[in-house]
Order: C-alpha cells, then structure tokens, then sequence
C-alpha cells in the first residue's frame, strides 16, 4: 500500500490546471449506453474511478478506445450483459447511474450492492421510486433487480434532491414514451453535463439547471461528442490549500460560475480569491479571519443541496477553519460519518469539539505539528483534507492509504510538487 511522506510550511506558489469534473465522468459514460453510435468524451479525470468505471462498460460489451489518457470514445453496439461485474461494482459508487441507462436500453438490470466511501448510510430508495414510476418493476434479493417492458413519462417528486437519482430518472426517460417532469430535481454541474451531453445525443430536455427538469421523450438517440467540465471540488480543494499555506497560486480554467456558494463561505473564513475571467488567483498575503454573524454571534458553515455549499467541500473547509482567527460551527447534515476523521486533525494540534455526529466546533488559529507515525483517511474528501493539513503543519506527517485521495484527485502529487510542496509517494 502506497503512503504519502509530507514535510510541511514549505512555501507554495505557482500554476494548477484542474481536472475533469469525477462526478461528471459516471453518467457522462452511463448515457454513452443509450445509443450505438460513438460517444467521446474529453477532459475525463484519469483516476482510480474513473478507470474502474470504464472497465465496467467494457465487461458490459461497450467498446472503449482511449485516445489517450484523458479523451475517451465509446461504442455500445451490442450489449454481453446487463449485470455489471460485482467486484468492480463493489469498488465504486458512481456506477449507479448504470441503472437508468440500462433499464433504459435493455428493459432491465441487476445491480450489485455498490461501494464508494464509507461515510454514513447512503439511500437508494430514491432511485427505485423515480424508476418504478416511469414503469419498472423491482425486486431486491440482496442484489437491485429491475424490468420494464415499456417507460412512459410521468410527472416525478423525488423524496430527496439525490444526484445520481435524478440522472437515473433522466437516464430512464429520455428514451420513455411520453413526457417526464422530475421535482426536486439536483442541479449540480455534473448534472447539468449530462443533460448537455443527452441533448447533444438527441435528448429534449427542459430547465437545465433548475429544480424541475422536463423530459421530452424521444425514439432514439445518436452519437456526440462533449467535453467536461472542470471539477469544482478539487478547484476548492485548491483554494483552501492556498489559503492555509499562503500560497500565490493561479487556478486555470477554475468555472466560477460553478463556485458561487462556494467563494461565499470562504469569504466568511476570509479567503478572497480574486476572479481573472475563468481563472482564480490567491495572493499569499491573504488574512485569515472567520467573520462573525450580525450581533457578534458565532456563524455556522453548513451544507445543502445544490446551489447551496456542496456536502463533499465540508472537509476542507474545515481545515482552512483550524487556520483562521475565530470560531465556527461546521453543520455536516447528509452524512452521519463525515465529520469523523477531525480526531486526526486533533491530534495534530487542531482546536475542535465534535458536538456530535453533525456538528463540530472549531476555534482558530491553530498550530498545527505532523504526524510522522502515520495517519489515514476513512473517505476521498478527508483524504485531501488531511493532505491539505499536513502542508500547513510543522514537520513530517505520513498519509496512509492514499488509494482514498488518488480515487478522486489525478495526480495530486505532481500538481503539489509544481506549486514547490514537499511530497514523495513510498510504498508502505
């Protein structure tokens, strides 16, 4: 298993070139199922999901030429199967979108129990709902069982704003006879892609970007080609980086318009970043103050469904929290496990209280010393979040299991080791 060896307070500056949303990437290589044609995809991540998700499709028939190691095209000519190899299922979470796509183009698909991070209990009772209502039946015998003759539009409330339940549903029905409206639709970047890239296909689909999405069914879908786009949560991994080790970096290709909330609660840590047009710089000499509420009241940095400030940022929010002068509470709602690698930021001398499963208090500043007897990370964003930690501590800190990070992050040391980090992969 490999580690990472990290000597921290090195100073950072330079150039970082995100990559391609991961998020984006699954149901991008989902609704490439949804017709015989080529699909290509550019800018696609090249990490550990990403590859494990192409392996995927691969097993299910689909052809897969890599131009290279980011530009993808895909044939789904003929489909071998529509069961998706268990052990490489079990790996990833992402791979759920298979289910709409494959309903969609089959009439039915067996699902094994998925994988992913081990943060909390994640539903998908969701997905089934908004697919039994455009016609499938469903069994569960310890595997997700589900057929469908005929999909027919229907007019869809979600119970929860779930990403990859609204891309299954649109999965599901861009190809259903009739009209679909999904309700309490998600309306992240990476859905907003794939609605982009069906229509590109062929798809009719209405209020892109909002919370209601109406789907026109159509008879067929063909080819095209879409680019992602860059991923937003390492762009605010980035941020925060810079902003704990006062680095002068720039973010190329940064999207701000994918960053609104985002920037708003860095503002509340005091971090500016300063936008120059699609790019994001963050000067050195940026002071890191929590801006208290109206009435000197302690503010709370909490997460919610897109627009809102994205559950996967609260991490690494948290961290650049431990390094600014005042308090906050951070509001963790969706997932009970989340906040449960802040005992390794603890012990590297953050001052934090976790209040209970959701919440935790943080006062700033802190002096944060490394840990050169290792620590690990329960998930991808806390991964980066102790990386992040262990480039503002002092001394050396090892980072175990850095399978997590690499799952969601291309090549992070070779982009920190450009910015002038002190960084070396090791096989533990």
């Amino acid at each position: 298993m490999e580690q990472f060896i990290i000597e921290g307070k090195a100073p950072l500056s330079g150039t970082v070139v995100p990559s391609g949303n991961k998020n984006a990437a699954f149901p991008l290589i989902s609704a490439a199922l949804l017709t015989d044609q080529p699909v290509t995809l550019y800018n696609l991540p090249n990490i550990g999901d990403v590859r494990t998700m192409l392996n995927i499709v691969e097993n299910l028939g689909v052809e897969v030429t890599r131009h290279d190691e980011h530009n993808v095209t895909l044939r789904a000519g003929t489909l071998q199967t529509t069961t998706p190899d268990p052990d490489r299922f079990a790996k990833i979470r992402g791979a759920l979108v298979l289910m709409g796509s494959l309903l969609a183009r089959e009439g039915q698909v067996v699902l094994h129990q998925p994988g992913g991070d081990q943060i909390g209990r994640r539903r998908v009772d969701t997905h089934i709902m908004a697919l039994q209502a455009l016609g499938a039946e469903f069994k569960y015998n310890g595997n997700f069982v589900l057929q469908a003759t005929k999909l027919r539009g229907q007019d869809i409330l979600l119970d929860e704003a779930s990403v990859t339940a609204t891309e299954n549903a649109l999965l599901a029905a861009v190809l259903a006879e009739g009209t679909t409206i999904i309700r309490n639709a998600a309306s992240e970047p990476h859905v907003q892609d794939l609605c982009h890239l069906l229509k590109r296909m062929g798809a009719n689909i209405e209020g892109i970007g909002s919370n209601m999405l109406t789907i026109h069914g159509v008879d067929s879908l063909h080819g095209a080609e879409y680019t992602l786009s860059s991923d937003y949560l390492e762009i605010g991994s980035f941020i925060a980086l810079s902003a704990v080790t006062a680095g002068n970096i720039l973010i190329k290709n940064a999207c701000p318009e994918h960053l609104r909330m985002t920037l708003m609660v860095y503002e509340r840590l005091g971090i500016k970043p300063e936008i120059q047009g699609q790019d994001l710089y963050l000067p050195g000499t940026q002071r890191l103050t929590i801006m208290p509420d109206i009435g000197d009241a302690i503010p709370t940095i909490d997460d919610a469904p897109w627009p809102g400030f994205p559950a996967d940022m609260m991490s690494v929010t948290l961290v650049a929290a431990t390094q600014a002068t005042g308090t906050v509470l951070f509001h963790e709602k969706m997932y009970e496990s989340r906040l449960f690698f802040v005992d390794r930021l603890i012990n590297m001398g953050a001052r934090i209280i976790l209040c209970d499963p959701h919440r935790a208090v943080v006062q700033g500043p802190s002096t944060m010393r490394g840990e050169p007897h290792g620590i690990s990370s329960p998930d991808i964003r806390a991964g980066i979040a102790l990386l992040i930690a262990a480039l503002c501590a002092e001394g050396t800190t090892v980072i175990r299991n850095i399978q997590q990070i690499d799952r969601g992050y291309e090549n992070i040391e070779e982009k920190l080791l450009a910015l002038g980090a002190k960084i070396k992969r090791i096989k533990g």
